[in-house]
């Protein structure tokens, strides 16, 4: 679970747990849970789980935003794969930014926060992603990014 917590997008089947047993053996979370935990399901919901060596399931992790989606168990793997094929396929530059601007945001100020935003679309718009996606629009068809 503390591994997952990492990552940009969590994918659940239906009949995934989730748990933070740590305490219920005597340790302490580990492996980034306790910076990512409170960052994504709060920081009173992560105490509470942490501290019981509680027990999500799946519905609960993606009402509390543990996970982005939930799929059947069989629907899992190919809709995971599909994920992964749209996001192969987008534009790379500006995934890059925008995950350095949701990293930045969580230390910066609302006017900081503008000033690296304006940054970012500055460098996004001199790419040939954006030149790319304008003509897609226009020609009213799907963007072909090249990485």
């Amino acid at each position: 679970m503390s591994l997952s917590l990492a990552c940009d997008i969590r994918l659940a089947a239906d009949s995934a747990r989730f748990s933070t047993a740590f305490a219920r053996v005597g340790l302490v979370p580990d492996a980034g849970m306790t910076y990512f935990l409170p960052r994504l399901i709060g920081h009173g919901r992560a105490l509470h789980l942490c501290l019981t060596a509680g027990e999500l399931d799946a519905a609960n992790a993606l009402d509390w935003g543990l996970v982005s989606a939930i799929y059947p168990t069989a629907e899992l793997g190919p809709a995971a794969l599909a994920l992964a094929e749209q996001l192969a396929a987008g534009p790379t530059l500006a995934f890059s930014l925008i995950r350095r601007a949701f990293a930045n945001s969580l230390s910066a100020d609302l006017a900081a926060q503008l000033e690296y935003e304006a940054m970012a679309q500055d460098a996004a718009g001199y790419h040939a992603d954006f030149r790319a996606g304008v003509q897609a629009f226009r020609e009213k068809r799907p963007p072909q990014f090249k990485a």
